[in-house]
């Protein structure tokens, strides 16, 4: 069953993860986040919520086997 120590474990990795790639690839990260900015809210917001169906689909998978 997935509980709220699993919430925190998920939510490390993704910290770990993002600072690997802040740390390995700076410049492609700021190209990221600049070419972010000049999106529409409303293709952020789709696309945040696809992220967040996903993650919790892959999170209810993987604790469930």
């Amino acid at each position: 069953m997935l509980d709220f120590g699993h919430v925190l474990a998920g939510v490390a990795v993704v910290l770990a993860v993002e600072g690997l790639c802040y740390a390995a690839f700076p410049g492609v990260m700021k190209a990221m986040l600049a070419r972010l900015s000049t999106l529409p809210e409303q293709r952020l917001r789709q696309g945040g919520l696809v992220a967040a169906a996903i993650g919790v689909a892959a999170a209810w998978i993987i604790v469930s086997f």
